[in-house]
């Protein structure tokens, strides 16, 4: 750890100033600016990125690393890198995630996609329902998430049903812990098999108290799995503080881990030797490399492997883990809400008359890193934000403009220019030049 991080990590109260730059931020790959300007006199410049909670920058040590799997551990030394690089990779990744989450050693693991995970840890946990029907869930919840607890019911038959409850909706502006809490209590009973839930909503931005959520939950005999996708490498977490039963999350959001990354798994110690994986793969057994024709699970967390690990993609993962490592959570979380706050600021004094109206809460200990605004024409919006002043958001159904602030690499530069092209674009009517039809990646 070089004296740069060791003096950031020491300071988490962030001054404007501090804000003002970013010690890790030579540290991405930028692409070069453009040294025009709009019809209005607003400067193009360096392109903002305000997108980070879908796919995060590159780091440029990721480089260097997949050069040196690619020329020296694939191109070299062939299969000898099996046992030389590439067997631990999936525990040495998910023990550094572990340390970010808040979990004891052998409890995270990298592993398959987040839907994968989530499959996986669900159906062990089901497993031990007992009589138990119902699975709770979060009527705004991911739609992967939704997807796959319906297919496990499906495929449960008759026995199992999902209920999707109306938490928060979609507006969480206003919202209280309080008030979820009822609403998911008012639901749990001796009927209740399991809670899944996302930790950030990836709409709003809301953040459900993971302690307290737990703790409910555990008060009926009901496990519950999270998702951390949109929260891993932003905020803080603590799944042993909370003691959470199981989680899932992606690594290509906020840990910068490349676009389909693998994602990781957490399960709770105490709770592996009695939880079995529904997809029985070679690298879930105890010795894979006997080859017996029966399977005998691992007696730790590898049980939840499958298949052969992809070794190119999660090699590239644990460059921009170490980058979170290195700035340290705490001081990330602290300069994720700094950034957003100055980022309410704008919207209260500049923004909000203007017809753009805010669905995050404003409490951050009740949000993730990213803000959701909405706009009757969001949709040519966030076109118009990011084909003429290269400012990069993204759009959600049905009028949602997201800004996925990421502490790592945002500096308050990018929030000005942010503000800025969100009024010149309603002052000048910019966006009337983009088509309302949606379509691509949003």
């Amino acid at each position: 750890m070089d004296n740069r991080s060791q003096s950031t990590q020491a300071r988490f109260d962030l001054s404007i100033d501090d804000l003002r730059s970013n010690p890790f931020r030579d540290r991405f790959v930028f692409e070069p600016a453009i040294a025009t300007q709009t019809s209005d006199g607003t400067p193009h410049g360096e392109m903002v990125y305000l997108d980070g909670n879908s796919l995060g920058r590159l780091p440029t040590s990721t480089l260097e690393r997949m050069d040196q799997v690619l020329r020296s551990q694939w191109g070299d030394q062939l299969i000898r890198s099996w046992n030389l690089h590439w067997l631990g990779l999936a525990n040495r990744i998910g023990e550094k995630i572990g340390r970010l989450i808040g979990a004891k050693t052998g409890e995270t693991i990298v592993s398959e996609s987040t839907s994968t995970n989530l499959y996986k840890l669900a159906w062990a946990l089901l497993a031990h329902r007992g009589k138990r029907t119902r699975i709770l869930t979060d009527a705004a919840n991911f739609p992967s998430d939704l997807y796959v607890l319906a297919g496990i019911a499906k495929q449960a038959g008759q026995d199992l049903e999902v209920q999707p409850l109306a938490f928060c909706g979609t507006d969480t502006s206003s919202l209280s812990h309080a008030s979820v809490l009822e609403v998911l209590e008012s639901q749990l009973d001796e009927s209740v098999a399991l809670v899944s839930l996302s930790h950030v909503q990836y709409q709003s931005g809301y953040a459900f108290d993971l302690k307290a959520t737990s703790e409910l939950c555990h008060r009926f005999g009901v496990p519950i799995l999270w998702d951390l996708s949109h929260s891993v490498g932003a905020i803080k977490i603590d799944l042993d503080a909370a003691n959470a039963d199981a989680a899932v999350g992606c690594t290509y959001k906020y840990l910068n881990g490349g676009p389909g990354a693998p994602a990781f798994l957490y399960l709770r110690s105490d709770l592996q030797a009695i939880m079995q994986n529904p997809i029985q793969g070679w690298f879930g057994a105890a010795s894979p490399f006997e080859f017996q024709p029966d399977y005998i699970p691992s007696s730790g967390l590898e049980r939840f492997l499958v298949g052969t690990p992809p070794v190119l993609s999660t090699a590239a993962i644990e460059p921009g883990v170490d980058l979170v490592l290195e700035a340290g959570i705490e001081w990330l979380h602290s300069r994720s809400i700094g950034l957003i706050e100055a980022f309410l600021k704008s919207y209260e004094t500049r923004l909000a008359q203007l017809g753009y109206g805010l669905i995050t809460p404003r409490d951050p200990k009740m949000r993730g890193s990213h803000l959701a605004f909405t706009h009757e024409h969001g949709w040519q919006i966030t076109q118009d934000l990011i084909q003429r002043y290269r400012v990069i958001p993204d759009f959600r159904e049905p009028n949602i403009i997201r800004f996925g602030i990421t502490p790592l690499t945002n500096q308050l530069s990018d929030i000005e220019r942010a503000v800025e092209a969100m009024e010149a674009s309603i002052h000048t009517e910019s966006y009337r030049e983009f088509s309302s039809k949606r379509q691509g990646v949003t």
